[in-house]
């Protein structure tokens, strides 16, 4: 048997960003912008105001920008995973660069700390602080943060070890 086969997996999560719209709602909305700014640009042009219709295409080409831009961020994959022997965080950022920190999981803690961003998440172990779920929703953050906690537990009562929050037998 090999480590890896004998090794126990106490916690294991995949963290993506949501994104609320799929790409056929991005193409409706798409259309309706654009279909919009065209009738309000030829309106304009109408007028005689024709510098107004080229600001209509423009906000059309920064909206579709701006949703592209968001869609990139959003492929954006952590991977948390605690087992007897570590703590593992491999980051895989939109370009494709990837990130891994391997950290000991017995000082392992997650943390919420207030920086100037607001409420973030924080995973520790030793002197070592790396920060995950950045694009989570605070709630989602803590629910993180609780589950985490409760695997770090089922670790210790697995291994043996006795933690300040492991309650005592009488």
């Amino acid at each position: 048997m090999t480590d890896a086969e004998t090794e126990h997996v106490f916690f294991d999560a995949v963290l993506h960003p949501h994104r609320s719209l799929p790409p056929k709602g991005f193409l409706a909305v798409m259309i309706a912008v654009g279909v919009i700014s065209f009738v309000a640009g030829i309106a304009f042009l109408l007028m005689g105001a024709w510098p107004v219709f080229g600001f209509f295409g423009l906000d059309v080409a920064l909206i579709y920008l701006a949703f592209r831009m968001n869609y990139r961020a959003g492929r954006m994959v952590e991977h948390v995973r605690l087992t007897d022997k570590a703590l593992t965080i491999e980051r895989v950022h939109p370009s494709g660069r990837i990130q891994t920190w391997q950290l000991e999981p017995t000082w392992a803690q997650a943390r919420m700390t207030v920086t100037a961003r607001g409420r973030t998440l924080r995973l520790r172990s030793r002197d070592v602080w790396v920060e995950v779920g950045k694009f989570l929703p605070e709630e989602e953050r803590e629910s993180f943060a609780d589950a985490f906690t409760a695997a770090q537990a089922r670790r210790r009562d697995g291994m043996g070890l006795v933690g300040l929050e492991t309650p005592q037998s009488v």
